[in-house]
């Protein structure tokens, strides 16, 4: 029998925000929510919206500028979706 796990939980935000910047929700340039935000939405611990962030730049879905915040990048820079085993 195989045991069933779930996604940790910063990757289902992670998941969703991702899907809201694919989808036009956010659009380039636009500013995407805080850490805070982030915390209080969808209640997580800071560490975990840090790494949402962090995944979130790495696939280049955003960028963040000092005393800008983090806006949505240019879709040539984002990284293809990966497809759900």
């Amino acid at each position: 029998m195989a045991i069933e796990t779930s996604p940790p939980r910063w990757r289902v935000v992670y998941e969703i925000v991702s899907k809201r910047i694919r989808s036009g929700h956010y659009k380039v340039g636009e500013r995407v929510p805080s850490l805070l935000q982030l915390v209080d939405e969808f209640k997580i611990a800071n560490a975990t919206a840090q790494k949402v962030m962090r995944q979130l730049r790495a696939d280049g879905l955003i960028q963040t500028e000092p005393g800008i915040g983090s806006t949505v990048a240019d879709p040539e820079h984002w990284e293809p979706e990966t497809p759900k085993p």
